[in-house]
């Protein structure tokens, strides 16, 4: 086989693998994630759900937000909250008041559009401590 037939043949092979693997669901998805828990021990127990995100400025929650995020949202949202494409960068997410309880609600209720699931639901999966210190964090990487 000439060089020239060697280089087509492997471009054929790696054109039918990448189809293979673009078509599979494993691709477009993430498949079954199992969401990893987030110790808040360290926080002081809430009751909610609140509507206000009581941990603004505390250290401790912002430590355990970052970790949260990172094992449990960064999959779409990416590392840092600093987005790939695959959903919003939360870096630029509004961080007035009045957006504390938008955010609380889109966690545990995550987000359907037309069917498809664009973020699964949170809730009985984050406590109230876990949604908030993933807030707090966010708040304060915040970017305009």
């Amino acid at each position: 086989m000439s060089t020239r037939s060697s280089y087509s043949f492997a471009a054929v092979i790696a054109g039918f693998l990448a189809i293979a693997v673009f078509s599979s669901n494993s691709v477009f998805a993430h498949g079954n994630v199992t969401p990893q828990p987030v110790d808040v021990s360290g926080l002081p127990k809430l009751n909610g759900p609140l509507t206000e995100n009581p941990y603004v400025g505390n250290p401790k929650a912002i430590e355990i937000g970052a970790s949260a995020f990172n094992q449990n949202c960064a999959r779409c949202h990416g590392l840092g909250a600093v987005s790939g494409g695959i959903a919003p960068d939360l870096r630029y997410l509004p961080t007035d008041t009045g957006t504390d309880e938008y955010f609380q609600m889109r966690v545990r209720h995550g987000s359907v559009r037309n069917g498809v699931t664009y973020m699964p639901p949170f809730d009985g999966v984050f406590s109230e401590e876990a949604i908030w210190a993933i807030r707090s964090w966010l708040v304060s990487i915040h970017v305009e």
